[in-house]
C-alpha cells in the first residue's frame, strides 16, 4: 500500500456527529502540530489540544517526537508547538543525547532559549521562587549550546522584560563561551549592560516619546523615519509586511514605495523570510481597508511575493485533470491565532488558490450545504481568494463534503486528483440526526467501509467505478484526529498543516511513501 499507517481498529464519531476513522497516534500527532498556534478552535479549546498533544506524546517513540519537533519548526516554520514537543521529550526520554540534539536545532532565535525555559515551567507545574531549579541536564545542554549561535545584537533585540529572561537563562543554563570576546558578552549580560539594540521597534518608541509643537510636526518626523528604516534596512521583512498599511499612511514618498515593493517581490528576501503564506493574505486585507493610490503596485508586489513563496510547488501538466474543493463551513470561521483576522476559511481558500495557480487543467469550487464550482483566473492568488470570500455565501455552512465526489459521480466527470482543504467534520446536514446511523446502511460494517450512503468514503468507492486511477488528497487544516475515508487506501492522502511546504510531500506519497515516513526521512536530529 502506498499509505500503510496501520490505522486503528475502532471506528469513531467525529464532532459534527458523524461516522469517521481515527488516525494513529503518530498521524494524529502530526496532523494537531501542524495545524494549531494552542488558539481556540470552533471544536477545540487551545488548552484542550495542549492536553491532546501531551497525550500523544506518551503513545509514540522518542524519536519520533524529536523528528516531529525539528520538522514543525524547520519546515514548517511554526515557533510554539515544537517547544511544547521538545518540553515533552525531556520529560520522557533519558538516557542519550537526543534532548540536547533536538533543542539545539529547535532553537532558531534568542527569544526561543527563554520561550523553552517558560514552556518547560509551566507544562512541568513549577512553583515556587526557584521554579526551574533542576530542569533536564539534556535540555540545559541544548540550551547551553544554543547560546553560541547568537551575537549581541540578536540577544539584546529579543531582551524582553518577560517572566524568564535573558539574564536568567544565563545563570540557568550556564553556557559555556566559545572565545574570549564570547565570554565578554555573557558578562554584560549578566550585568545588564548590554548595548541597546538600533532597531525600528526602539527608533519609532523613542521618536514617539518626543514633544512636537503640532501635529504636522510629528506626521513629519515619522514619515521621515519610516522612509529611513525603508533606506537603511532595518525593517526586516516581516516587519515590512506587517507595516504596510503603517508605511503608506504615514506618507512616505513614490519613491520609497518603490523601495518597499523592490522589497517585496524580490525572490530571495521571500525565501530568507519563511513566511508562512497566509501573511500575504492579512497584508492584502489591510491594504484593502485603506485608500491609497499605491494599491495597484503594492497588491502586484504581494502578489509577486507569494509567487516567489510557492515556487518549488510542482505544477500539474496539461493532461492532470485536477477537482479542488474549498471547505467553507461555519467551523472553519476561526481565526488561526488570538492576535489574528485570518481565519482557517481563509487558509483554506489560499491553498486551493496556490495549488489552482499551479494547474493547467482544474475546475475549483466551495462547499458548505452544497456543492459549487467557480472558474477563475489562473492568475492572481491574492484576488482570487477574495473573489471565492464574497461567494461563500451561496452555498451555506454546512461541511456536505460527500456532495464534490457526488456531483462527479453524476456527471461521471473523471479527474485524476481531487483535492478537499477542509477541517475534516465532515457529515450529510440534510439527514435528520435520528436516522443518521442509515447514512451507512446502519449496522452493516461493509456500508461503513464505503459502499453505500452519502458520505465520503461511499461516495469515493462509487467514483473509483468511474475513475479507477483517481487519487483523493484530504488537506487537514484543523487537526482534530479524525478522517472521514480511510486514508491507508493506496488512492487516498492525508496531508496537514497551513504551509506551502504541505505540496513538497506530495510527489513523495504518490511514490509510495506516506508523510510519517517523508518526517522521518527528512529530518536529521
Amino acid at each position: 500500500m502506498k499509505f500503510n499507517l496501520n490505522i486503528r481498529k475502532n471506528n469513531i464519531t467525529n464532532h459534527a456527529g458523524s461516522k469517521a476513522w481515527q488516525l494513529t497516534p503518530e498521524l494524529e500527532l502530526y496532523t494537531a502540530v501542524a495545524t494549531t498556534m494552542l488558539s481556540d478552535t470552533h471544536y477545540e479549546s487551545g488548552d484542550e489540544r495542549l492536553q491532546r498533544v501531551q497525550t500523544l506524546l506518551e503513545q509514540v517513540s522518542p524519536l519520533f517526537v524529536a523528528r516531529l519537533a525539528v520538522y514543525a519548526r524547520t519546515r514548517l516554520n511554526l515557533r510554539t508547538i515544537p517547544l511544547v514537543l521538545t518540553t515533552g521529550l525531556a520529560r520522557m526520554h533519558k538516557g542519550d543525547d537526543l534532548v540536547r540534539r533536538t533543542v539545539r536545532k529547535v532553537i532558531q532565535r534568542p527569544d526561543e532559549i527563554m520561550e523553552l525555559l517558560a514552556c518547560y515551567q509551566a507544562l512541568n507545574g513549577r512553583t515556587g521562587t526557584k521554579k526551574l531549579k533542576g530542569i533536564s541536564k539534556q535540555l540545559q545542554k541544548g540550551l547551553a549550546d544554543s547560546f553560541n549561535n547568537f551575537d549581541e545584537y540578536q540577544f539584546a533585540k529579543y531582551n524582553r522584560d518577560n517572566e524568564v529572561k535573558l539574564r536568567d537563562a544565563l545563570f540557568i543554563v550556564h553556557p559555556k563561551a566559545k572565545d574570549e570576546a564570547q565570554q565578554a558578552l555573557f558578562d554584560r549580560i549578566a550585568a545588564q549592560q548590554m548595548a541597546v539594540p538600533l532597531t525600528w521597534e526602539t527608533e519609532l518608541s523613542a521618536l514617539g516619546q518626543q514633544k512636537f509643537e503640532c501635529p504636522e510636526d510629528k506626521a513629519a518626523a515619522f514619515r521621515n523615519k519610516w522612509e529611513a528604516l525603508i533606506d537603511n534596512g532595518t525593517l526586516g521583512y516581516m516587519a515590512l509586511l506587517r507595516n504596510l498599511r503603517n508605511i503608506v499612511e504615514a506618507g512616505v514618498s513614490a519613491e520609497h514605495v518603490g523601495k518597499v515593493c523592490a522589497r517585496l517581490a524580490d525572490a530571495g528576501a521571500v525565501a530568507r523570510s519563511k513566511q508562512l503564506p497566509f501573511r500575504f493574505l492579512a497584508a492584502y486585507r489591510e491594504l484593502k481597508s485603506i485608500d491609497t493610490g499605491y494599491r495597484i503596485v503594492l497588491f502586484k508586489a504581494l502578489e509577486q511575493a507569494l509567487q516567489h513563496a510557492v515556487a518549488n510547488i510542482k505544477g500539474m501538466d496539461i493532461q492532470t485533470r485536477v477537482v479542488i474543493a474549498c471547505d467553507v463551513s461555519g467551523s472553519m470561521q476561526v481565526p488561526v491565532s488570538a492576535k489574528s483576522k485570518v481565519l482557517l476559511y481563509d487558509i483554506g481558500l489560499l491553498m486551493g488558490m496556490l495549488l489552482q495557480s499551479k494547474c493547467k487543467n482544474v475546475y475549483t469550487g466551495m462547499f458548505g450545504d452544497t456543492w459549487k464550482m467557480v472558474q477563475l483566473p489562473e492568475s492572481g492568488i491574492l484576488a482570487n481568494v477574495d473573489a471565492m470570500y464574497a461567494r461563500e455565501g451561496e452555498v451555506g455552512y454546512s461541511t456536505n463534503g460527500y456532495l464534490v465526489i457526488k456531483d462527479l459521480v453524476t456527471r461521471r466527470q473523471v479527474a485524476d486528483k481531487v483535492m478537499l482543504f477542509t477541517d475534516m467534520q465532515l457529515w450529510d446536514s440534510q439527514a435528520s440526526q435520528g436516522v443518521q446511523g442509515g447514512l451507512y446502511g446502519g449496522n452493516n460494517q461493509d456500508a461503513l467501509y464505503g459502499v453505500a450512503g452519502n458520505n465520503l468514503a461511499a461516495q469515493w468507492a462509487e467514483y473509483k467505478k468511474i475513475a479507477p486511477a483517481a487519487q483523493l488528497y484530504l488537506f487537514d487544516l484543523a487537526g482534530h484526529g479524525q478522517a472521514p475515508v480511510r486514508v491507508e487506501r493506496n488512492d487516498v492522502y492525508l496531508v496537514a498543516g497551513w504551509s506551502d511546504k504541505v505540496f513538497d510531500i506530495m510527489e513523495a506519497l504518490e511514490n509510495g511513501a506516506d508523510i510519517i515516513t517523508e518526517i522521518e526521512n527528512c529530518v536529521d536530529v
